[in-house]
């Protein structure tokens, strides 16, 4: 009780130890295989979604890559007007988070500095069976829910439910040679793939 409380340093050496180490992910899966988990989990129906995880690295962090433009203001939080500077991923990046991009939910929404987390559920309890991030591109849920769903233990011709922004010629051909079935979703594939 009368312990000193840790340092912020050492978190972030834990941190950088934990990533490191895939310790998250060796918790996840030795939950999964649990032998009171286990019979829980579904191997014929799943959903796949992504999302957007806001990064820690500021907007005034965002500069361009070959070093032009102005500087922020003086002091720790200097002004930066952004009004009519055109900024993408191709030619600008984070100074203090190299890997996060610049992404939006959808039109009309703000973009932001950001990565994507994934998640495959089983449909018969909604229990996560497979999650990972990425970077945000324009791609990445397709790409993780295919790299997901082919290290799943399925049962033949299993079904996958997902939002429109899966429904691509790659993502169904990919899916198709797992093989999994496509089921009616937000958007329904059944009636636009003819199946």
């Amino acid at each position: 009780m009368d312990a000193p409380v840790w340092d912020v340093t050492v978190f972030t050496k834990n941190r950088d130890r934990l990533l490191r180490g895939e310790v998250a992910a060796k918790f996840f899966a030795a939950v999964l295989a649990d032998p009171q988990v286990k019979p829980l989990l579904s191997s014929e129906h799943f959903s796949v979604d992504g999302t957007l995880i806001e990064a820690w690295a500021s907007m005034k962090s965002f500069r361009p890559k070959d070093g032009s433009g102005t500087p922020p203001g003086p002091g720790r939080n200097g002004e930066r007007d952004f009004h009519g500077e055109k900024r993408s991923n191709e030619t600008h990046a984070s100074k203090t988070d190299p890997d996060a991009r610049l992404a939006r939910k959808s039109n009309g929404q703000a973009s932001k500095l950001c990565y994507a987390g994934h998640v495959v559920m089983e449909n018969r309890h909604g229990l996560a069976v497979a999650a990972t991030t990425t970077r945000a591109t324009g791609t990445a849920e397709r790409d993780a829910g295919e790299a997901m769903m082919a290290g799943l233990d399925r049962a033949p011709r299993s079904t996958l439910g997902a939002d429109k922004n899966y429904d691509t010629r790659d993502f169904v051909a990919a899916m198709r040679g797992l093989p999994i079935r496509r089921r009616a979703t937000t958007l329904c594939w059944r009636c636009r793939a003819g199946l």
